[in-house]
């Protein structure tokens, strides 16, 4: 729901442009009547297309003042929320180093405070890290070489970190389904993205938490990775603009869920890099939740295990297996 102060943003910029809209409209009105009983062709057709033109410049101007008035409402939002999730870590911190001078605990108590503190640092640099990221998109990776990079252990790399994050037991919170897959490129762009889509799916998944990974094959040359969990689902209309930047829907003074709207616009600017492409569906049997759809260049591989021993030549196995896989 909408607030009346975000409606009265919107009301002037519409307002004044319908306004002038409309008196473009009369005025062109006017101009065809008079030059018609004038007689005057020329002057007619080069009175439209000046009036024609600046409808148009008036309707471009309107679009570009409402998006710039949602880019400052996100911009708002993106400052409320990385201001919460500032202090949130500092005063816990604050909290348990005062209370470690104030008293003396136990061991097993003091031990217990540092596992804390340490947590809400962890959670102070992934923040921070993320915001450098953001400021330097264009060149993250650059220094590493592109290489075949096996998605299987970097996908259960960042499960465990996502559950570690969120205090999750990883078994019983998240279910792999994985194909062996290289992906050529670098790195460090491959643990940003399902870091991202990973902890994303787990933070907003259902109680308990349930999330799904399926990797599989594409196509010639394409793997595709479905992330599933169990939360609500994303609305129609905002699924293109969670991948824009500061976007998150609703108002920061009602939001349960911490972030900062960064972490899919990451993800969205790191695959476009890649040729990849990614969106949010809903699941195919109607059940809640969403499905995060990640569809990127690479290639399904087979381990020597699976290929078979009888009948052909290791080599020759191999390239009939790999050639089956395609």
């Amino acid at each position: 729901m909408s607030t009346p102060w975000k409606r009265s943003r919107f009301r002037w910029p519409i307002t004044l442009s319908a306004s002038l809209m409309a008196l473009n409209v009369t005025l062109m009105i006017c101009w065809i009547v008079l030059f018609m009983r004038l007689d005057a062709p020329g002057a007619l057709t080069m009175g439209v297309i000046a009036f024609a033109l600046i409808l148009i410049g008036l309707s471009f101007w309107l679009v570009l003042t409402i998006k710039e008035i949602r880019l400052n409402h996100r911009q708002a939002n993106f400052v409320d929320s990385v201001t919460h999730e500032l202090k949130s870590p500092i005063a816990a911190l604050q909290l348990y180093l005062e209370t470690l001078q104030m008293r003396s605990l136990e061991p097993e108590k003091r031990a217990e405070f540092h596992l804390v503190m340490e947590q809400q640092l962890h959670r102070l640099d992934r923040l921070i890290n993320q915001l450098l990221e953001v400021g330097r998109l264009d060149a993250i990776g650059h220094q590493e070489q592109a290489e075949d990079v096996p998605l299987e252990p970097l996908i259960r790399q960042c499960v465990q970190l996502a559950c570690t994050h969120h205090q999750c037991p990883e078994p019983e919170t998240v279910t792999l389904e994985l194909q062996p897959a290289i992906v050529h490129t670098r790195r460090m762009l491959l643990e940003m993205i399902f870091t991202n889509l990973i902890d994303n799916a787990v933070k907003y998944a259902g109680s308990p938490p349930q999330v799904s990974i399926r990797l599989q094959g594409a196509g010639i040359g394409r793997v595709r990775i479905l992330i599933t969990n169990n939360g609500l689902r994303v609305p129609h209309e905002d699924r293109k603009k969670i991948f824009t930047i500061f976007y998150r829907g609703g108002s920061e003074l009602h939001r349960r869920r911490t972030g900062t709207g960064l972490g899919l616009y990451i993800v969205s600017i790191l695959v476009k890099k890649l040729k990849g492409r990614v969106s949010v569906q809903d699941h195919a049997d109607g059940t809640s939740g969403s499905v995060f759809v990640l569809d990127l260049p690479g290639e399904l591989t087979v381990s020597q295990a699976e290929l078979p021993t009888t009948g052909m030549p290791t080599d020759a196995a191999a390239m009939t297996a790999q050639g089956s896989v395609s």
